[in-house]
This record gives structure tokens, C-alpha cells and sequence, in this order.
């Protein structure tokens, strides 16, 4: 792949790409798409926890537990749907089903998840801008690398063999996140967010302690928030991690750079279903308010286009990915191994 540093941009590429999918419909609503399915996740939810009151105290409920797992994380692709404007043509509907998808419904804040979100769409893989690389505890570049200190420079010598592990943290890491966004002066709607946010883990640690006894209730919790966790970073790995980390000095028009740091997973149905369609990536990142059933339909256009224009455009299966991932973060830690 080419240096993005010195790869040419040419602005107008991205407008003509734009009109090749505005003509072919691609950019239109799918409300009927939208209702069902959000249909079938609120069943879903709802389900699991009606089959939680029923099973009782038993070690069946790792298996609910399981189960919830998946079903919150589908919450949270279509609560990323939302964000993106994909669902609604106005705001207002978007941010209350959001807020109660994700606020109330799994516990992480929909608004400043949505803000962060929308930070790493604008410099994706920009290790100056973007909030999905910043060296929190792991670290994405060489530059990263040098100025880590404590945990990270610890963590970063073998982080390819935490990565993980570590996710089955991230759950909790969002959840107090999203508490702690709320403490910020540019919180939108704090008390709002505070009250469902609230609400959600009074509901849930209540029913799970008051169905299960001590013991097996933290068990059920390390189960369910470690696998949604897990499920949840293993859907976002593949999207950019190991592609190009971009700095201060590269310079790329929307097109490339949107292009060049995503990274798309080939699949069917049931992969599209398992990553909540955010395996078409390099599409929802040049189209964030695609309707997520039409990125499939785009990707054979966006390709084609990016081998006219010369850009370089990666799709790779679902465990190549991984190991790109993987190798990356190794590559990065070996200074601090010798």
C-alpha cells in the first residue's frame, strides 16, 4: 500500500463517486428495513430477560447470559445506525430512540458515545484526532510507542497477545465512560442521559440480584459485560486497526483518506448479521448515513471506483483481519522487547 504521506488527492474524485451512488438510490431511507429489524432486537431483549425471570437460580442463566451478550451488542449496532442519522430524517427521533436504546437499554451514553464516534468518522487512524487510537492502553504507532509510559508501556510489549483479553473489560470501561461524560461542561442533555443511564443499572443489578443469589449473580455479570465487551471490540477490530496510522503530516483529500485507514470483511448474511453490517466499512465510512442494508449493494461500486481512481482498497475474511490486527500491535511493541 502506498505511504499515505505522499499519495496525490484529487478533491473532485469523492464527487463523482457521490453521484454514482446518489443514482443508484443508495442514499434512500429503508424505514420498513429499520422497523423490522427494530422490532426483532426489542423482541429479542426482551425475551432474554423474560427468559431470565423464568429459568430462576440456576447455572442455566450463563447461557441467558450469553444470549443478552449478543442481543446488547446488537442494541449498540443499531443505536450506531441512529448516530449516523440512518434510520430518521430528523434529529429529534433519532436521539430518543437512541437515548433509550442506549442509555436505558445497555447502559452506555448514547450522546457522547455518538460525539466520540463522530471525532474518529472526521480523522479515522489520526493518532493526533482520532479517539479510537489515542494511547489510552494500547498503542497504535511508533510515536505512540515512545512517549508511553506506566500501564501502556508495560501492556504494549506484548499487546497483541492482551488485545483479547482486554476487551473483555471494554464493556465496563464504556459504562463508566459514560458516566464520567456526563461530569464534562459540553454534556448535552446531562440530566436526561444521567436519569436513563441510572435507571438502566437499577433495573439490571436489581434483577439480577434479586433472581440470582450473590455467588452466581457475579458470575452472570462477569459472563454477560465480558462478552459484550468482547463482542463488541471483536466488531470494531477489523474496521481499521492495522491499517495506516495517519499524522499530522499526511495530507488526504476525503476519498483517500477515508479509504486507505478501513479496512472491509467478506462474508454473507451471517456475517453481515454478526457485525451489524459495519463489515462494509470502507462504504459507511465514505456514506455514514447509508443505510446499513444498502452498504452491501454499494461495495462492488465503491470498488470499482477505486481501482479507476488508483486507490488502494483492502477486503480481507474475518480471521485475516484479525491477524493484520495482531501482527500490527506486535510490530509496534517490538522496540520495548529488545
Amino acid at each position: 500500500m502506498a505511504s499515505p504521506s505522499v499519495v496525490d488527492t484529487r478533491g473532485s474524485d469523492f464527487a463523482r463517486l457521490a453521484r454514482r451512488i446518489s443514482d443508484a438510490g443508495l442514499l434512500d431511507r429503508r424505514p420498513v428495513y429499520y422497523a423490522v429489524r427494530l422490532s426483532i432486537v426489542v423482541a429479542a431483549y426482551l425475551g432474554c430477560w423474560a427468559l431470565f425471570a423464568w429459568v430462576g437460580d440456576s447455572w442455566w442463566q450463563l447461557l441467558v447470559a450469553v444470549a443478552l451478550a449478543v442481543v446488547f451488542a446488537q442494541f449498540g449496532f443499531v443505536s450506531h445506525d441512529l448516530g449516523h442519522r440512518q434510520v430518521f430524517r430528523t434529529r429529534r427521533p433519532s436521539d430518543v430512540t437512541g437515548l433509550l436504546l442506549g442509555n436505558l437499554g445497555i447502559g452506555l451514553g448514547w450522546g457522547w458515545w455518538t460525539t466520540k464516534h463522530n471525532r474518529h468518522h472526521a480523522n479515522p487512524n489520526h493518532e493526533d484526532h482520532d479517539p479510537d487510537v489515542s494511547p489510552a492502553v494500547l498503542v497504535w504507532s511508533d510515536d505512540q510507542v515512545a512517549r508511553s509510559v506506566g500501564l501502556p508501556r508495560f501492556v504494549a510489549k506484548y499487546q497483541a497477545f492482551w488485545f483479547f483479553p482486554l476487551l473483555t473489560l471494554e464493556a465496563w470501561h464504556l459504562h463508566v465512560a459514560s458516566f464520567k461524560a456526563l461530569l464534562a461542561p459540553s454534556a448535552k442533555r446531562p440530566w436526561a442521559e444521567l436519569a436513563l443511564l441510572t435507571g438502566h443499572f437499577v433495573l439490571y443489578f436489581g434483577a439480577v440480584f434479586t433472581v440470582l443469589p450473590f455467588g452466581k449473580a457475579l458470575v452472570f455479570l462477569v459472563v454477560h459485560q465480558g462478552l459484550f465487551g468482547l463482542y463488541l471490540g471483536s466488531t470494531f477490530a477489523p474496521n481499521h486497526k492495522g491499517m495506516p496510522v495517519l499524522t499530522k503530516d499526511d495530507k488526504l483529500d476525503f476519498l483517500r483518506k477515508q479509504v486507505l485507514t478501513s479496512r472491509n470483511v467478506r462474508g454473507g448474511l451471517f456475517t453481515d448479521v454478526a457485525l451489524g453490517q459495519l463489515n462494509y466499512q470502507i462504504e459507511h465510512h465514505l456514506f455514514p448515513n447509508m443505510p446499513a442494508p444498502n452498504l452491501r449493494k454499494a461495495q462492488p461500486i465503491v470498488e470499482s471506483y477505486c481501482a479507476e481512481v488508483g486507490v488502494s482498497y483492502l477486503q480481507t475474511g474475518l480471521v485475516a483481519s484479525y491477524g493484520q490486527a495482531l501482527r500490527h500491535l506486535h510490530e509496534v511493541g517490538a522496540p520495548l522487547r529488545r
